[in-house]
């Protein structure tokens, strides 16, 4: 889900939108590309747990699930969370939960995990680096940290910019961010292409990256 929303502050109407969430097909297709690649990168395994923060209704989760332990499902939207626990209990799903985050931002996350995920949610994020800061400290030493947003867009991406803090992301700032909060090893590939019409450019590409970190040994 676009969101840090733990942080940004759940402005857009998240919950309104959460019941036709998952009928955009290029919403799909990004979740499947962005899986795809966090599997190619990082070996997954039945010891494993998961944290996916601004999951949304899980389109990124469930799709990595179960290649894992445990997999907790982090956001502010409560409409997105109550789509997902849907999902769950409708596919019999036991090793995934949901966790509602409250939209001012104060609360600390916690727990172990082996890795954190999270996608097309730090452009809503007013300060990355503090977020960074809490998830170096609930990644295991070893563990990863993989982020997929967009490259700058110009602000062309969203139809409004509303709870919207970066135009995209510049991976040079955002991987020295990274590596300052505690990770090593970052690196980034492009994985996806969103195309969207923008009025007086017509049909236009934006592309996603994902960028992964591995945390420090204590």
């Amino acid at each position: 889900m676009d969101n840090d929303k733990a942080e940004a502050a759940g402005t857009r109407g998240f919950d309104a939108e959460a019941a036709a969430w998952d009928d955009d097909p290029g919403r799909v297709k990004l979740s499947e590309d962005i899986a795809r690649a966090v599997r190619q990168e990082i070996t997954l395994g039945n010891d494993m747990d998961m944290l996916d923060f601004g999951c949304g209704t899980g389109l990124l989760t469930l799709r990595l699930a179960p290649l894992v332990r445990s997999a907790v499902c982090a956001d502010s939207s409560r409409g997105m969370l109550d789509v997902l626990q849907g999902k769950i209990e409708q596919g019999g799903i036991g090793n995934v939960q949901t966790l509602h985050l409250e939209t001012d931002g104060r609360d600390e996350l916690a727990g172990g995990f082996h890795l954190v995920v999270s996608s097309m949610t730090l452009h809503h994020v007013p300060d990355i680096f503090r977020l960074f800061e809490k998830f170096a400290r609930v990644t295991l030493p070893g563990g990863h940290l993989c982020i997929a947003d967009l490259d700058p867009d110009e602000g062309k991406f969203h139809s409004s910019n509303e709870g919207v803090f970066h135009h995209g992301l510049d991976r040079s700032a955002l991987a020295a961010a990274m590596q300052e909060a505690g990770f090593e090893e970052v690196r980034h590939r492009t994985v996806s292409g969103v195309v969207k019409f923008v009025v007086g450019e017509g049909m236009t590409v934006f592309t996603v990256f994902l960028m992964i970190g591995r945390k420090k040994p204590s």
